[in-house]
């Protein structure tokens, strides 16, 4: 939703506000929020529209209950108050958490920020056109963020990198000392300058390490927490829910769908949007915007293709579990729309980081061609040469369009024919800007080059390790999204019904309807399916919508699928 939309709901849910909100209204954590959204409401119009958003959700709720059947009016009502309570709430968070989501993957790129000063500060050991180089080439808030420091430095004999870093300090602590680390390398001999450069990235790297290190340690208690009461407990239960009555407790159909499609899934994304506002850092994978040219244009044919999937899974399901078709086709017509809708993003990113693998071995190869007397047009032609795979192929058409055009090698590879023009890597576009400054400087710049393919091979370390450290836990969350719980949901389904057909039998219980509980199940483990696996996902790679639409559209087919499965199978077994 952009920044116009956001504000035009804001105003019309604020419209709807029982009272005025004082124009100083706002916590702090609410106006730094907006300042970092750069949003176009207030605090006091934020706060007004949680007024507004309660009194709707009032009204909806309201008509629920004059509806619903008289016992269970009152229940009913107490749910509908503190859901409109919830509201409120949730309205005058979403900054707040919107502001904490986009800052983690902001501080995921500080590592590749701090880079950027060392590897230019290879070059040319001055501070200043080193951090004009970083804020220049970088994009996202913490760029924005130095840029408006190094416009506030001009004139008064600094670069603003100090004031920049004790900005951050509150959420990145490591980045001060990096930063110091980094001024005292500009004023250092050359025989220690090498010595400080690789202490301030080691400093940055050794700070996500540790952070993320000590958010794993963290999150372990209430992600087991989230599993335990979230999905184990819930699922255990639905096989003993037509047997209550014989306890006595009035367990009925209204109570059950509130309970597994309401209730349960508010309480789960509570739970994941607690566990995502903790995580220090984020990796995000590289932007592709919507213009690529590998991007369709048009969407209603992807569209249309899950309207298909969806129908003929309908049909499919209509001959073996005929109450579970809404459930599957919903799942399956979804799931494969966003499947479709992301397929092309993720395959300009897998191409990406296919480009990524060989970088950092054809940065060494660079370097030692410059250091052997080649100009750096040349060695990227040995380069592309002596390659496989991507990395190789796009050093030899750079090669080529240096040749043909005669331009120089940022041009060859970010320019209009460039190489990597359609390649959306900031890391690869990183590279490339330091070897054109290598080319101006020549066969001296050949120890500059191989320190960055070092300190490149380090940052995707880090990378790496920080997943693995997360692995875990988020792999834990996806296969239980998409296989474990539909599993354990459609087999619990599945006795369930067989122990209402006994009770029917053999005693006075009034059991819920098989066909009731199996969709009302259903449906939570759709939302089981995208809940865990967004969480997942995000806990990792930040909240990046391609993404996020390609794993949540599996898990939906897989969730779909492995239920209705698990429903049939039980059944023959039972």
């Amino acid at each position: 939703m952009t920044g116009d939309r956001v504000q035009i709901v804001a105003l019309a849910l604020a419209r709807c506000s029982p009272a005025d909100v004082p124009e100083d209204a706002g916590s702090e954590q609410l106006v730094r929020s907006l300042q970092f959204l750069d949003a176009a409401v207030d605090p006091p119009t934020v706060i007004a529209a949680g007024y507004g958003a309660g009194i709707l959700a009032t009204v909806v709720g309201g008509l629920a209950v004059g509806v619903a059947p008289t016992a269970v009016r009152l229940p009913l009502l107490a749910v509908v108050l503190c859901a409109a309570v919830g509201v409120i709430h949730a309205v005058h968070r979403l900054p707040v958490l919107f502001a904490a989501l986009q800052r983690t993957v902001a501080l995921g790129r500080v590592p590749s920020l701090v880079g950027r000063a060392v590897l230019r500060m290879h070059v040319d050991p001055s501070e200043e056109a080193a951090v004009r180089f970083t804020a220049e080439s970088g994009t996202g808030p913490l760029a924005r963020s130095l840029r408006r420091h190094v416009r506030g430095a001009e004139g008064a004999k600094k670069s603003g990198l100090q004031e920049f870093a004790e900005d951050w300090r509150q959420w990145f602590p490591a980045l001060p000392r990096a930063t110091t680390l980094l001024a005292a390398a500009a004023s250092a001999p050359p025989t220690r300058r090498e010595h400080a450069l690789d202490r301030a990235l080691s400093t940055v790297l050794e700070g996500t390490q540790d952070r993320l290190a000590e958010f794993v340690t963290t999150i372990r208690g209430p992600a087991t927490a989230l599993y335990a009461f979230g999905v184990l407990l819930p699922l255990a239960l639905v096989a003993v829910l037509p047997a209550a009555r014989a306890a006595g407790v009035p367990i009925t159909p209204p109570i059950v769908v509130a309970l597994y499609d309401i209730v349960l899934p508010i309480a789960l994304f509570a739970a994941g949007g607690w566990l995502l506002v903790r995580r220090p850092v984020a990796f995000p994978p590289p932007t592709v915007p919507a213009s690529h040219p590998s991007i369709p244009d048009r969407r209603w044919p992807r569209i249309a293709a899950g309207f298909i999937a969806g129908s003929l899974a309908w049909i499919v399901t209509g001959v073996v579990v005929s109450w579970a078709r809404p459930v599957v086709a919903v799942g399956i017509g979804l799931g494969v729309t966003l499947l479709l809708l992301a397929r092309p993003y993720v395959s300009v990113r897998e191409r990406a980081r296919a480009v990524e693998v060989g970088l950092v071995d054809a940065l060494y190869l660079v370097g030692r061609q410059v250091g052997e007397g080649r100009s750096v047009e040349g060695a990227v032609g040995v380069v592309g040469d002596e390659l496989d795979g991507e990395t190789g192929a796009a050093f030899n058409r750079a090669s080529a369009v240096c040749t043909r055009l005669g331009v120089g090698v940022e041009r060859a590879f970010l320019g209009e024919y460039g190489a990597l023009s359609d390649v959306p890597s900031p890391r690869a576009h990183d590279a490339v800007t330091l070897l054109s400054v290598a080319a101006r400087e020549g066969q001296p710049a050949s120890d500059a080059i191989i320190a960055t393919a070092a300190h490149l091979d380090r940052l995707q370390t880090v990378e790496r390790e920080a997943r693995h450290e997360l692995a875990q836990i988020t792999g834990t969350l996806q296969s239980t999204g998409s296989i474990f719980a539909p599993l354990v949901a459609g087999a619990t389904v599945a006795l369930a019904d067989g122990m209402a057909t006994f009770a029917d039998d053999g005693s006075e219980l009034s059991p819920i309807p098989p066909e009731t509980l199996g969709l009302s199940i259903g449906v939570y483990v759709l939302v089981l399916s995208v809940l865990l696996t967004a969480l997942s996902t995000a806990l990792a790679r930040g909240l990046d919508r391609p993404l996020l639409a390609y794993r949540v559209g599996g898990a939906l087919c897989s969730a779909s699928v492995v239920f209705t499965a698990a429903v049939v199978g039980a059944q023959l077994a039972f």
